[in-house]
């Protein structure tokens, strides 16, 4: 699995290459900039802003006009950024460090897990799922300076190992990943819905004892989110602070999920924006519809603690003003990886029909976000 991950990087290499020469940003130009700058793009900034000033510099903050909103991020990636920093003095270059480096640990967690939801498919299984992974639409944002590759690194050991019981672990493990995104703590409720489940399915008392014996671990997964909020009361007197920056900077205020979908849906095809806007709307649509999709399914097969992670997620990005950032969280949905595999190795015909629709899309989106334009 890793060698296709090694592949996949030097495809996105290459994407970016010709991104930086063919697209530049003066279509007159005779020097195609910076070799890393197609990855210095959107909410890059704000982690290397974070990294290198920290979250309040000096006496600024949001009392100072034109604040940034920073607080909004988390500080994991900014963490790690910072500390590869230390031994890769490039900014870019330690943000593409970071990301390559824990993509190849979340690719292996995900094949082992694949594994274990795939009985009897062998090492296929697996392959098929990070296959499908590696050359999904946003995959682009794998490889950049972004929290995607992070988290997965952690969620995804974190699901392996409550897989095996090992509920320490587990917990650890979510509890970093709550320092990357907010959906570590959607994660950490999938978690606590599958150590419910284990207790329930066991068959012996002194078994039911034995897992409930580990229930403060779980527990844990609260620490990180009340110590930011806690970080961020003391400087602004405001424990919601990092929701609040949500609100002002990017529209996440609190709509009725058809209130949401009918200002993405206007969006979309009501002509208010630029047509590269416009079609990043329709992709946001989309991602919806399949996330739906895939938690209905979820459902029927009574996956609960994957439906819970799955429902949470959903409900978080679907009661914003509009739909933001959807196709970029599909990245994180491991079930539908493994549901389109186990599809795949039941019926031969769907990975080249797969291939042959994700891999333009993949290039598209690729080449979006490498050009500067918004890509979700």
């Amino acid at each position: 699995m890793l060698w296709l991950y090694l592949l996949t990087r030097l495809a996105l290499a290459i994407t970016a290459y010709g991104a930086r020469w063919l697209f530049p940003a003066d279509r007159d130009a005779h020097d195609p900039g910076p070799l890393l700058a197609p990855f210095e793009r959107w909410d890059w900034g704000f982690y290397q802003r974070i990294a290198r000033e920290g979250y309040f510099p000096g006496t600024t903050g949001p009392w100072t006009e034109g604040w940034d909103h920073r607080e909004a991020f988390l500080p994991g990636f900014p963490s790690a950024l910072r500390l590869a920093h230390t031994v890769v003095p490039d900014w870019a270059a330690a943000g593409l460090l970071v990301s390559f480096a824990a993509g190849a640990v979340a690719v292996v967690a995900l094949g082992r897990i694949a594994r274990v939801c795939l009985p009897g498919t062998g090492t296929a299984g697996g392959r098929r799922t990070v296959l499908f992974f590696l050359l999904s639409p946003c995959a682009v944002f794998l490889a950049a300076g972004y929290t995607e590759a992070l988290f997965l690194a952690l969620a995804l050991p974190a699901w392996l190992a409550a897989l095996r019981r090992a509920w320490p672990l587990a917990a650890v493990l979510t509890a970093l990943a709550t320092t990357v995104r907010a959906s570590g703590l959607f994660l950490a409720a999938a978690l606590v819905t599958h150590f419910a489940l284990s207790a329930y399915r066991s068959d012996r008392p002194e078994d039911r004892r034995a897992v409930w014996r580990q229930a403060p671990w779980p527990a844990l997964c609260a620490l990180p989110p009340a110590a930011y909020s806690a970080y961020l009361f003391t400087y602004t007197g405001d424990w919601m602070a990092w929701k609040h920056a949500q609100e002002r900077g990017w529209y996440r205020t609190f709509h009725w999920p058809w209130e949401s979908w009918a200002h993405t849906w206007d969006s979309a095809f009501g002509r208010l924006h630029t047509t590269g806007y416009a079609v990043m709307f329709q992709t946001e649509l989309a991602a919806m519809a399949a996330g739906l999709l895939l938690l209905g399914a979820l459902l029927w097969w009574r996956r609960w603690p994957e439906a819970v992670y799955l429902a949470l997620t959903l409900w978080a990005l679907g009661t914003s003003y509009w739909y933001l950032s959807v196709p970029r969280s599909t990245l994180l949905w491991w079930p539908l990886w493994i549901a389109l595999a186990a599809l795949s190795l039941r019926r031969p015909r769907f990975t080249t029909a797969y291939l042959c629709l994700a891999v333009p899309i993949s290039t598209a989106v690729a080449l979006t976000f490498l050009t500067g334009r918004w890509a979700g």
